[in-house]
């Protein structure tokens, strides 16, 4: 299986987060592509495609903000790294606001989410690596293919970041596959984490179908989104599923989530799979609370395999750092077993 990623995911560097009222140590650190990599060996350099397919999922006035927010930010006499403290959580429209912090505010949903210097060069290549993962099954002839994307992206949505996400990167594969002919499309989000932002792209849109299993959003982030009520709107409607599950879930309760969620996949029809893949899953979390293992992670691996469709699989979250490697090596050894 063909894995890529681009050094410069390491640009985003911020050195804090504003998490349950206090200042701590960014989580989603540079040491976390660091780890997989000692683990999982020779990667590819992704090729620069452009803004194209980034603009085909995401609004240009947000990727114009991306591309000038911590420039705004020194400019107006702020140091370190840019961080909003006010939202729009009522009728929330475009406004062409002067101030970094409104700007802020405009394009995101939380203060755990800085834009440092390099935050949008590391976005970027992000998207761009999982671009080429998608190429390598479109013309270089494989059937599995890994993004090691860092920053992840599974909470960004069309004119916002959040949840340590700037660009989605599934989002932004899931488009390109259907626009060149692989659809039906379907989107496995395995993350702890909800992803909003992936569930908000495609939410009245019935040719991506999306389904996730993550942690009881009435306890965990992002709290708002991935109750199981959530079933997509208006052309998308019943092509969303979500599949919370209560903090402490072990493999014999996630297998029955996974399985349902696979299900639903094939009765979908889809042709093509993305699989938003999350670590943080693991028992030892320091962020998350269920309690896989490792072996749990090549389970999950082997059975979407067993699917047989065409997968791009593409890094989200994990923060367990000692163990992030071993464990996305396992998720992969079972993804290419299939």
């Amino acid at each position: 299986m063909l894995t890529f990623y681009s050094d410069r995911q390491a640009l985003h560097a911020p050195a804090r987060e504003l998490n349950n009222g206090e200042w701590m140590d960014f989580a989603e650190s540079t040491d976390r592509p660091k780890a997989i990599l000692k683990a999982i060996g020779k990667v590819l350099e992704p090729s620069d495609h452009g803004d194209d397919a980034i603009l085909a999922v995401h609004d240009a006035d947000y990727l114009a903000f991306l591309k000038s927010a911590h420039d705004l930010w020194l400019a107006q006499g702020r140091s370190g790294d840019a961080i909003g403290y006010t939202y729009p959580v009522r009728r929330r429209r475009k406004l062409d606001l002067e101030r970094i912090d409104g700007r802020l505010g405009l394009y995101g949903f939380d203060a755990a989410t800085p834009i440092a210097s390099g935050t949008f060069e590391a976005a970027y290549w992000g998207a761009q690596t999982a671009l080429d993962a998608l190429e390598a099954i479109v013309t270089g002839g494989e059937n599995r293919a890994f993004a090691l994307c860092r920053p992840p992206g599974h909470h960004a949505g069309r004119d916002y970041c959040g949840g340590y996400c700037y660009f989605n990167n599934a989002a932004i594969v899931a488009q390109q596959a259907r626009l060149r002919g692989l659809g039906p499309v379907a989107i496995l989000d395995v993350d702890y984490h909800h992803g909003n932002g992936t569930q908000d792209i495609f939410y009245e849109d019935g040719d991506v179908f999306f389904a996730s299993i993550h942690a009881d959003p009435a306890m965990d982030y992002p709290y708002y989104w991935g109750h199981a009520d959530e079933r997509g709107e208006k052309e998308g409607e019943g092509t969303t599923l979500n599949l919370p599950l209560p903090r402490g879930t072990a493999w014999l309760s996630y297998e029955s989530a996974l399985s349902r969620a696979l299900d639903a996949i094939a009765a979908f029809g889809a042709r093509f799979l993305i699989v938003s893949y999350g670590a943080d899953t693991f028992d030892g979390d320091p962020i998350s609370h269920f309690a896989l293992q490792t072996e749990d992670m090549q389970r999950i691996g082997s059975a979407v395999a067993a699917l047989g469709l065409p997968t791009v699989a593409i890094m989200e979250g994990g923060y367990n750092i000692e163990a992030l490697g071993e464990n996305v090596s396992a998720f992969l050894s079972g993804l290419e077993s299939g």
